[in-house]
């Protein structure tokens, strides 16, 4: 997987992190990606998924309400969360490669709320690795890399279509973290619940 340390360290730059990259290598990189994120869950139940982690820091800018603000993320938010940022970047990304002037976010997240199980957990991490791939796939043989997207007027740093892609990939790379956190307290709180016999 790439290593984005550099990138947020400020050592390189997201360009330069991007360079060389191509269409199979991103196929690849989502691979990855996606396979990483199934590998931590591999040893979880559905009470994982649904379980509220302690999170003192947990602040959510964009929540779509003001009390989910401060809100600890359950497993099951933060998976629907990260796939739905890497299928934006990835239709972003598709637009971009194509010529396509892009505006406007390109977001739709699944409602957290609604996922309880561990077979949701797969099922929305397999489709977002299906969704992905169909996205590159719509890159043409030629893609056009000098057309750029500002995804942050305040700070007007313009992606191409490879630095879109790989965003997302940065994006999911970041709430690793927080995966195996929510996992190791809701594996804690198991323990704590079924106390050996």
């Amino acid at each position: 997987m790439l290593d984005f340390t550099p990138v947020r360290n400020k050592e390189i730059t997201l360009a330069e992190l991007c360079q060389g990259l191509t269409v199979p290598d991103l196929h690849r990189l989502t691979d990855e990606m996606v396979d990483t994120q199934l590998a931590l869950i591999a040893a979880s139940t559905d009470g994982d998924v649904v379980f509220v982690p302690d999170d003192p820091e947990a602040h959510d800018t964009f929540a779509s309400v003001e009390a989910e603000v401060n809100l600890a993320w359950t497993l099951g938010h933060v998976i629907v969360h990260t796939t739905a940022s890497s299928e934006e970047s990835a239709a972003i990304a598709a637009n971009l490669a194509r010529g396509v002037a892009v505006e406007n976010r390109m977001r739709y997240e699944t409602p957290w709320e609604s996922v309880t199980t561990v077979s949701q957990l797969h099922q929305r991490l397999e489709e977002s690795r299906r969704m992905r791939h169909a996205f590159l796939d719509a890159w043409p043989d030629r893609p056009d890399l000098e057309n750029t997207y500002i995804p942050y007027p305040a700070k007007p740093k313009p992606r191409n279509a490879v630095m879109q892609f790989v965003s997302g990939l940065s994006h999911d790379d970041s709430h690793l973290g927080q995966i195996k956190n929510i996992l190791q307290q809701a594996q804690a709180a198991r323990q704590v619940d079924t106390p050996a016999k």
